[in-house]
């Protein structure tokens, strides 16, 4: 894939639109999403874990520890929804609420931009 000097001139131009709120809100949210493990946490719900022991089996290298925390931060951030259910023994069950499964759509082109430079390298 060739980018010709006029698409990047473009895009510069449209990067310079961005008032200093809306930067602010940009950075947090990829600071969010930036922290370490909590972008394999989301995608491992989107994907279908919903239990503590799904979650760390689908990202390696994710210690009980800080998923516990992690789940924490995140269902603060409104982007993952933690259920109790009373049985025996007591089962926890996560889920991405609307806010979390926007972000995951909103991380798609971002998906695109890694599978297309990456192919490229």
């Amino acid at each position: 894939m060739t980018i010709n000097a006029k698409q990047i001139s473009v895009r510069r131009s449209d990067i310079q639109h961005i008032d200093d709120d809306e930067c602010r809100r940009f950075q947090s949210s990829v600071e969010l999403i930036g922290k370490r493990w909590s972008s394999g946490i989301l995608m491992a719900v989107a994907r279908g874990a919903t239990r503590f022991s799904d979650i760390i089996a689908a990202v390696p290298g994710l210690s009980d520890r800080l998923l516990s925390q992690r789940a924490k931060e995140l269902e603060l951030q409104g982007l993952l929804e933690r259920q109790v259910i009373a049985s025996t023994p007591v089962q926890v069950r996560y889920q991405l609420t609307s806010r979390g499964l926007d972000l995951m759509k909103s991380l798609q082109p971002l998906v695109a931009y890694g599978q297309r430079w990456d192919e490229e390298s």
